[in-house]
């Protein structure tokens, strides 16, 4: 009931725009510390920040001399009041930028950040961000997930390398799928436990009493977007199971040939043919190993959904094993 719940103010908040959750700097650690060498040289984006709230801004101003990147660009439209829970009342919108420290000390004072004003709202797509954007080469950001199919449209139509946080439901997305299907997108290393918390004072937050955290919600089903290579896309899934010494695990559905997998870990070794996943394998999907057919929509599949033995499944996607 609580998560049916917390689902439904997740749904309102794509009406509300109020989908904003601010990520804890762990969290970013955990997931950056994979990309180092993609940052040399590098201009930085963050285009849906409060920069003095944003631990993105944070993490990337406090070690811009070890990631030896070339300047940091955060946009908002938010209070420029360093304010935990600033109250969006800016009048006017700002972008802060940063090119590293000058007075010897490591840290990004406000002395060496240059605040402006903006003439529009600081939308992301407004004519101003995206000149910004123009002018960037990575993107690192927690993008409103209501606008999550039109915010990576317009990093691909950019051609920008990115790395942001989304729903796993936007793998589903038309749009999205292809991009993964294509090679042009793919999940990072994830969060720990499939889930995050973060601030967002909008919502009631319904985790358990060992999982709650004071002033933060936790979400589950998040996940990281990018489009950097990371090592992790190139290790192989070690498959133990044989589809021919257990047939009966592996059911044929109905209205496609193909057999179902109820988890990635029990993918076989040695079946040549389509096999229907759970969306969770993206996760541990290597495009030397796989091959992505597509998924239930994508193939247009009689019902739009796998059927065995009559039963409506789960949503799947449709891979083969391209080293057999």
């Amino acid at each position: 009931m609580q998560n049916k719940t917390f689902n439904k103010n997740l749904q309102k908040a794509k009406l509300n725009k109020k989908d904003e959750f601010y990520t804890q700097l762990v969290d970013i650690e955990r997931e950056l510390k994979n990309y180092k060498e993609h940052f040399k040289n590098k201009t930085v984006f963050c285009n849906c920040d409060d920069p003095w709230i944003s631990n993105f801004f944070h993490y990337f101003s406090h070690n811009f001399e070890q990631l030896r990147l070339k300047r940091l660009i955060t946009t908002c439209y938010k209070s420029q009041n360093a304010d935990l829970f600033s109250q969006n009342d800016s009048e006017k919108a700002i972008f802060l930028e940063y090119t590293g420290d000058k007075n010897g000390d490591k840290i990004p004072n406000p002395e060496e950040i240059g605040i402006k004003h903006l003439k529009g709202d600081g939308d992301f797509r407004s004519k101003e961000c995206i000149e910004l954007l123009k002018k960037s080469n990575i993107v690192v950001t927690n993008p409103p997930f209501s606008l999550f199919r039109e915010y990576v449209g317009q990093l691909i139509k950019y051609k920008k390398k990115f790395v942001i946080i989304g729903h796993q439901n936007a793998i589903t997305y038309k749009e999205i799928f292809k991009l993964i299907k294509d090679n042009k997108m793919w999940l990072g290393y994830g969060f720990k436990g499939g889930a995050g918390h973060f601030i967002n004072k909008h919502y009631e937050d319904y985790a358990t009493a060992n999982d709650h955290k004071e002033g933060m919600i936790r979400v589950s089903g998040v996940t990281w977007f990018t489009n950097l290579e990371i090592k992790k896309r190139h290790e192989d899934l070690i498959l133990y199971k044989s589809y021919y010494e257990n047939k009966k695990e592996y059911p044929t559905y109905d209205n496609y040939d193909a057999i179902n997998v109820d988890k990635t870990k029990d993918i076989p070794r040695d079946y040549k043919g389509i096999i229907g996943v759970p969306v969770s394998f993206l996760d541990k999907y290597n495009p030397e190993q796989f091959e992505i057919i597509g998924n239930e929509y994508d193939l247009n599949i009689p019902k739009g959904r796998g059927y065995i033995n009559g039963q409506r499944m789960y949503g799947r996607i449709f891979i083969k094993n391209k080293k057999l």
